[in-house]
């Protein structure tokens, strides 16, 4: 059995092993000194009770003759999608067009592996690193990085791009922290009907959003025949331990053929996932049945986010995001990613994330996250005035 010659092309230092090990030598050079992360875009706030009663009720009616069940759908207990569909798409696509993963990012990969090798893939810079590395893992042809400016809103000029079969788009992004706008994503719709691209669109985040902004790429008037929706818990309702996900794939999405999508998807999935846990499921229908909930551990997030980013402004730093999503995207000011990131870390004890990390676009900005405790966030903003 050789060693697969995809691996070579992955970093050696992945972005967060590399601020894993810096973070250690600094401890050990400080043993005392008390380290703030700002860095992992990991929730902190309990999970909702309404939520943990349900997991406490699920797992105990499991331990009994009526309430126990083995193998679920793999597509996803029905309950949850018919939630997901009313809640989150106000019904406008059906049961059968939602399958329910173990998060957002595991369900990428899987479309990825779907689609083959031999893809040219086309994905945001600065980005999540995992788009490039499943791309990079499963033998994409190309990989066509989108240059994303501040001049431009953070939004690439599709006007640039070649064609390509994929695009992996998130919004609200990570790690800018932008929101792409209704004309954005109109103009990302218009550009893969126009080449016959299958848009991936990661709407991790997308519960975050303040403002105008699509949560859904299916907000824009014939998206359903271009793109997937991914979407989790793990932001939304702090699901980040317990692992839930969901992936839309439309009836009206078609290859370039004419084939549907949807049946090819739900044959590869029965194949390769056994199901998501049914305890975890019960818990997803109970998050979703308490936005009210939700919605106050969203605003506890930007709430952080908002003291941080009025501080570091009102110390010079220029930064973007931090409006419909928790996460800051730092200008270096003319400074390496690598360099500001150690200078936050040696004077203020403040643990950030390298720009440089997410892409060739990301160099000379650092990620800073709302997530974290009041009193922790507090303690920061402490240090940086």
């Amino acid at each position: 059995m050789k060693r697969k010659p995809q691996l070579e092309l992955l970093k050696k230092n992945y972005l967060f092993v590399e601020v894993a090990a810096r973070v250690e030598a600094y401890r050990k050079r400080h043993p005392n000194k008390e380290l703030i992360s700002l860095s992992v875009g990991d929730t902190t706030e309990p999970l909702l009770q309404t939520v943990t009663d349900e997991l406490v009720r699920k797992s105990q009616a499991l331990g009994t003759k009526e309430g126990y069940q083995g193998y679920g759908l793999e597509e996803g207990a029905i309950d949850l999608r018919e939630k997901i569909a009313a809640s989150v798409y106000k019904n406008h696509f059906s049961k059968e067009e939602i399958f329910i993963s173990d998060g957002a990012i595991c369900d990428l990969g899987r479309l990825t592996a779907f689609f083959g090798s031999g893809s040219r893939i086309a994905i945001q810079d600065p980005s999540y690193p995992g788009y490039s590395d499943a791309a990079k893992l499963l033998d994409a042809k190309e990989i066509v990085y989108l240059p994303c400016h501040r001049e431009g809103h953070f939004f690439p000029d599709l006007r640039l791009v070649k064609e390509v079969d994929l695009i992996f788009f998130c919004s609200p992004n990570n790690p800018t922290g932008y929101a792409a706008t209704f004309d954005e994503l109109q103009k990302l719709v218009a550009f893969a009907k126009k080449s016959k691209a299958l848009i991936l669109f990661d709407a991790a985040y997308a519960h975050f959003i303040q403002g105008r902004a699509p949560r859904s790429i299916y907000e824009i008037p014939g998206s359903e025949e271009v793109a997937i929706e991914v979407h989790s818990f793990s932001k939304l309702a702090g699901f980040t331990g317990v692992r839930l996900g969901w992936t839309v794939v439309p009836k009206a999405l078609k290859y370039e053929g004419g084939e549907p999508i949807n049946p090819d998807w739900k044959r590869f999935i029965t194949t390769i996932y056994n199901g998501t846990s049914s305890i975890v499921q019960a818990g997803g229908v109970a998050a979703l049945s308490d936005e009210e909930g939700s919605q106050k551990v969203i605003k506890h997030y930007m709430e952080n986010t908002k003291l941080l980013k009025e501080t570091l402004e009102k110390k010079g730093y220029p930064v973007y995001g931090g409006v419909d999503a928790p996460y800051l995207w730092l200008d270096c000011g003319g400074q390496d990613s690598w360099e500001l990131f150690d200078e936050f870390l040696e004077k203020k004890g403040l643990i950030t994330m390298p720009g440089v990390g997410f892409g060739k676009n990301g160099a000379g900005f650092i990620r800073l996250t709302g997530f974290g405790n009041r009193t922790t966030i507090l303690k920061a903003v402490e240090r940086l005035r």
